[in-house]
């Protein structure tokens, strides 16, 4: 047995031991060498050097791109009148034409869906489902009118109509068949007049049932704007003149209510839809106007200076991708070149979804998001038609990446987000993710936006908890505070993050590594003590060492113990055996590979845990979890996993 040379500090005690509910695995025990000892021998006294075998190198920051290009098309004074017009209420048709009698609502053109859907949940709704993150829900069961709440997904998917791209991608695979089509387009038109029956006219104010959030109507508006083949392609035309109408009521409704949007995303969605109407409909310029103008404003304050969206979401950043990628197709559908803005906007957002992407080019499980998949992924860029690289150091967004051979590891080094931009906001600062050659090792649970799918609703609050994720825990408390509406509260108010490179020369030769140091405050007011992190990844991507410690903060937390927990959820399919020493897991992928996780000091015990996999669907995996009680006046806990073969 060996100990990993780290701070000193007091040291734990009160260990619980866990429960080993897999195969034991033997565990080895292989001493490091010097110049990996000395990464970790020095972290207290700061950066300096350790002997001549060390060079740290601050690594200077990523360049932040800036919003090029940022405002509105460049408009005329008339056009700003007319603009100005729609906006105080007179009508499009009016300023469009004002000597000539209204035009009747119908389409100017047809809409290249971007986005491809799913064939499966296709198949499942042609057999009579809605499958939401595995979830098969009867569609005679739905209550359309919302009366009996459903889960927020299923209320989303029903409600936005995102599910015709589904039976658009069922269509697609049998093209080649006429009954294929002619099977889809009588689902597409049942379904959407049961919705139309039970919602027979917009409400004056959003908020009037989950069918008249501003996020859903503006979905279920450029759904059907972009779909509307599959909706008014049946042989009723007294069904298709109804269609039409409620696709302008609908229109008219998101004109008056899109700024009471329920938060910055929504708002997006809904100027998105405003526009499309505008690019679609008869006598649409004053509304195309008065759209665009609303919707640059509205992507300025959701988004931040390196392209993520506020809410440090992944899954938010793809659906603000998918609205503004399905409204640039209408404006191709109608011959109009798009605002450039909207380009620069594209060009800004996909580097740092990118950064969250795992080897098999998955997404990590990050606020709410689940692992949405590589398929999802590649489709979504590729409609963006954008090509770049990752951003490796994502400033305000707050997530660092290191790629380092085969392995990519993700950090959270940033404060969970304000309030007003989370959904379903997650107490995840200093927790990381860690992936070798596609298969995840260090995983988030992931998947709160999923619940109510085949994740059930009463685990989403604990999916959003500090345990979930994979970082320290004292007292089994959130180092920020998850509030049942989706927001946070208070807690984590700072993070300091610092990022260089390791090299050195050793008996084996040289070696070179990536050091990242983050510290939060979510647990200085309650136990006057700050939480540090120091992650060290060698380049070869074989070995990351650890190392969490707890630094006094003021006058607090001097005297007495408090518990701590520090969590690793392990990625699925690992299988995992107990050392006898308790100070040991080893860790057989399901790939073949070997890696060995070990601790400095406490013992080690194994836990159950939960994973949402790439469509939303629960997973169980398990945790390994060094826990017990630590001085208030501070500790540090050293640990290192290591690829064995």
């Amino acid at each position: 047995m060996w100990e990993v040379e780290g701070t000193s500090g007091a040291d734990p005690s009160g260990s619980r031991e866990g429960t080993v509910r897999s195969r034991a695995i033997p565990l080895t025990s292989t001493p490091p060498s010097h110049e990996e000892t000395a990464l970790l021998a020095d972290e207290r006294q700061g950066h300096g050097q350790t002997g001549a075998r060390r060079d740290a190198k601050l690594i200077e920051p990523s360049r932040a791109l800036a919003l090029a290009d940022f405002g509105p098309p460049k408009v005329g004074a008339g056009e700003r009148l007319i603009r100005m017009a729609y906006r105080m209420g007179v009508s499009g048709g009016m300023l469009a034409a004002p000597f000539r009698k209204p035009a009747k609502p119908r389409l100017l053109a047809a809409v290249a869906n971007p986005l491809p859907g799913d064939r499966a949940s296709g198949m499942a709704l042609r057999s009579g489902h809605f499958l939401v993150h595995g979830l098969k829900l009867p569609i005679m069961q739905v209550d359309f009118a919302g009366v009996a709440r459903l889960a927020p997904p299923v209320e989303q998917a029903v409600h936005g109509f995102g599910w015709l791209a589904d039976l658009e991608a069922l269509g697609q695979a049998d093209r080649n068949s006429r009954d294929g089509r002619d099977q889809i387009t009588p689902v597409a038109e049942r379904i959407l007049g049961a919705w139309m029956q039970a919602n027979p006219k917009a409400p004056s104010r959003p908020g009037k049932g989950p069918a008249w959030s501003v996020d859903n109507a503006g979905n279920r508006l450029l759904n059907w704007l972009v779909h509307a083949p599959l909706i008014l392609s049946g042989p009723d035309k007294a069904l298709r003149n109804r269609i039409m109408e409620v696709i302008a009521d609908t229109a008219r409704w998101l004109d008056r209510n899109v700024g009471r949007g329920e938060d910055l995303l929504a708002q997006v969605t809904g100027w998105c839809a405003i526009v499309a109407a505008g690019l679609l409909l008869p006598d649409g310029r004053p509304r195309r106007l008065y759209g665009e103008s609303g919707l640059i404003a509205a992507l300025g304050e959701l988004l931040g200076d390196d392209g993520g969206v506020m809410s440090r979401s992944p899954l938010g950043q793809m659906e603000a991708m998918s609205a503004i990628v399905r409204l640039i197709a209408c404006y191709r559908a109608t011959r109009r070149e798009p605002p450039r803005a909207l380009d620069s906007i594209l060009q800004l957002m996909v580097p740092p979804l990118l950064a969250l992407a795992h080897g098999d080019g998955s997404l990590g499980s990050w606020q709410g998001s689940w692992a949405v998949s590589a398929d999802a992924v590649s489709r979504m860029i590729a409609a963006t038609g954008v090509r770049t690289r990752p951003l490796r150091d994502v400033r305000q967004w707050g997530y660092q990446r290191v790629n380092a051979g085969k392995s990519m590891l993700q950090f959270d080094a940033a404060p969970p987000p304000l309030a007003r931009h989370a959904r379903t906001g997650c107490a995840s600062t200093l927790a990381f993710e860690l992936s070798h050659a596609g298969q995840r090792i260090i995983v988030n649970c992931g998947g709160a936006a999923a619940a109510g799918g085949l994740m059930p609703v009463r685990l989403e609050q604990g999916l959003r908890a500090t345990a979930a994720h994979s970082t320290l825990v004292l007292d089994d408390a959130n180092s920020t505070a998850v509030l049942i509406n989706g927001g946070l509260g208070n807690g984590v108010a700072e993070v300091e993050v610092d990022r260089r490179t390791l090299e050195g020369e050793g008996t084996a030769g040289s070696w070179g590594a990536t050091r990242l140091e983050a510290s939060h405050d979510g647990y200085s007011t309650r136990y006057g003590l700050i939480h540090r992190r120091i992650l060290i990844l060698r380049d070869d991507g074989t070995e990351l060492r650890g190392e969490d410690l707890l630094v006094p903060q003021g006058r607090k937390g001097k005297r007495g113990m408090v518990g701590y927990a520090i969590r690793f959820h392990l990625g699925p399919g690992i299988d995992v055996g107990l050392s006898q020493d308790k100070q040991g897991v080893g860790l057989a992928l399901p790939d073949g590979s070997y890696w060995q996780f070990r601790v400095g000091s406490g013992e080690i015990g194994i836990e159950e845990s939960i994973w949402c996999d790439g469509q939303g669907r629960p997973v169980p995996v398990q945790q390994i979890v060094i826990q017990g009680m630590v001085s208030r006046g501070g500790g540090n806990f050293a640990w290192l996993l290591k690829k064995m073969g």
